[in-house]
């Protein structure tokens, strides 16, 4: 799926889902993400790796992308960097979110 502003979100497998938020997104949702162990955010990357696992999953996953495409929908914060590779082509291995950067 992508906007006028670029890709927001692809799949990798039938469970790993990539989604490109803003840095200031990541930072808003950081204590809540933390607790997750569906999420993979890679310090300096734009994009968090979801697994899909259970239903709760999904639900935060739609509960993302609503968030990346309202993003989109405002102008730009001027600290935003331009989106690199998303994780998989990163060569990041799935593991538990450390936010400790953000």
């Amino acid at each position: 799926m992508s906007s006028a502003k670029g890709e927001i979100v692809h799949f990798h497998s039938e469970r790993d889902v990539d989604l490109r938020l803003t840095d200031r997104a990541i930072r808003r949702f950081a204590k809540d993400l933390r607790h997750t162990g569906a999420i993979r955010i890679v310090p300096g990357s734009q994009w968090v790796t979801l697994r899909l696992d259970a239903a709760s999953d999904v639900d935060l996953l739609l509960t993302l992308v609503s968030v990346a495409l309202q993003a989109q929908q405002t102008p730009s914060d001027q600290a935003e960097r331009p989106p690199v590779g998303c994780n998989d082509q990163r060569g990041a291995g799935f593991v538990k979110a450390d936010l400790g950067a953000f």
